[in-house]
């Protein structure tokens, strides 16, 4: 069907929210317009549409068939439903898929909702929040599963529990991170741990430009600043719009650190290592094969002990002209690193597509210190080529 099609297409991608109030959070934009929103999700690249419409969050059946007339995106009618009255509405008002909330029916339920949504022709979204619901809908068989970070009866976050259950779902259904998504670095974590799509309501609501918001939150390619061993140069890189930081924590270079430092949980820390990884609190490693007494070519990036994506880089103190080739021949998520730089990297990244980019040397003032105006620059040049998210390679 259009929703779970649209979500289960190659690449990662968003359920854009429309919501004017959060139980959790109070007013978000009271007087927002839902045709407007969604010609605006529409135009940025969206995969789908979700639209409140209980009164618990200012919305009604009305923004729904709204929304309908306004875009052609696949609509998730989202509220609290439990009956076959519930479903038929959402289908009437021109709703594509309706959302079933674990917590709140029996598998009973859950199962006779699931059999009429499809008599209907909709999709259904079967949420859940902890393991025993995970199983639950993994046993249901339902299609598409949302995790969602928040605890509904105590509004609590939890994105670390939420990441575990992504990493547990079953790898054949449509997997959907929900809440709690303000960053890029958070999007792409939640990919990395397995879902197909986040679900982001309450950051775009809250943007002065959704659109832009949006768009920044599925595009690529991340940026990582790599060799930093000082907080100072952390902070900066943050500040700059870095979504990785990467710690050389191999003892033979002399941009090696000595832990892994502080940074917001909406970055990425990365921990590289050369032979053998050590546990650490990263969330990924890069680990090089060592050989001859150094680092090899390239290096896997893993998650949790798992592979997730491919570090392209160049020999070892030496250049190649096939780098980029290279590059684009790689299988899956590749990072684009070696020799990249302000002046170069948007040619590297129009050439290769890659999904991340990472320097350290074109950063520093001297190995390990970073030179702030340098830093920016970096960043500043491997944004401007941000494109939508495609297929892995």
């Amino acid at each position: 069907m259009r929703f779970h099609d649209a979500l289960a297409a190659p690449g990662f991608g968003a359920i854009a929210e429309f919501k004017r109030r959060s139980p959790s959070a109070g007013d978000l934009k009271p007087d927002a317009d839902v045709a407007q929103t969604a010609r605006i999700y529409e135009a940025a690249g969206a995969r789908a549409m979700s639209v409140l419409v209980d009164e618990r969050f200012g919305g009604t059946w009305d923004d729904l068939r709204a929304a309908r007339a306004a875009t052609e995106l696949p609509l998730l009618a989202k509220g609290f439903f439990s009956s076959r009255e519930d479903l038929q509405t959402a289908k009437d008002a021109g709703a594509d898929a309706a959302l079933l909330i674990l917590r709140d029916v029996h598998d009973s339920v859950a199962t006779a909702l699931l059999r009429i949504a499809r008599t209907l022709g909709l999709d259904v979204l079967v949420e859940a929040h902890d393991a025993d619901e995970l199983a639950r809908a993994a046993a249901l068989d339902a299609p598409i599963i949302g995790v969602n970070a928040r605890d509904l009866s105590t509004f609590r976050i939890d994105r670390r529990a939420q990441l575990a259950l992504l990493a547990q779902a079953p790898t054949d259904r449509v997997v959907i991170a929900e809440s709690a998504i303000a960053s890029r670095g958070q999007a792409a974590v939640a990919e990395l741990a397995g879902a197909n799509a986040v679900l982001v309501g309450s950051t775009l609501m809250r943007s002065s430009d959704p659109g832009a918001t949006l768009r920044e939150l599925i595009s690529r390619p991340l940026v990582k600043v790599c060799g930093l061993t000082r907080q100072d140069d952390v902070d900066a890189a943050v500040d700059a719009g870095a979504d990785m930081l990467g710690f050389i924590l191999a003892a033979e270079s002399p941009r090696r650190a000595e832990t892994l430092l502080s940074a917001p949980d909406t970055v990425l820390r990365v921990a590289v290592f050369v032979g053998d990884a050590e546990q650490t609190e990263a969330d990924l490693v890069q680990l090089y094969e060592r050989e001859d007494g150094h680092r090899a070519r390239d290096a896997i990036l893993f998650r949790h002990g798992l592979p997730v994506g491919t570090v392209v880089d160049l020999p070892w103190s030496e250049s190649d002209s096939t780098h980029l080739d290279r590059a684009r021949a790689t299988r899956g998520r590749v990072m684009l690193a070696g020799g990249l730089g302000p002046g170069n990297v948007r040619e590297a990244i129009a050439a290769v597509q890659p999904w991340a980019v990472d320097s350290a040397r074109s950063t520093e003032s001297s190995p390990g210190v970073k030179h702030h105006d340098a830093l920016r620059a970096w960043v500043q040049a491997s944004r401007a080529e941000l494109v939508q998210t495609g297929a892995a390679r």
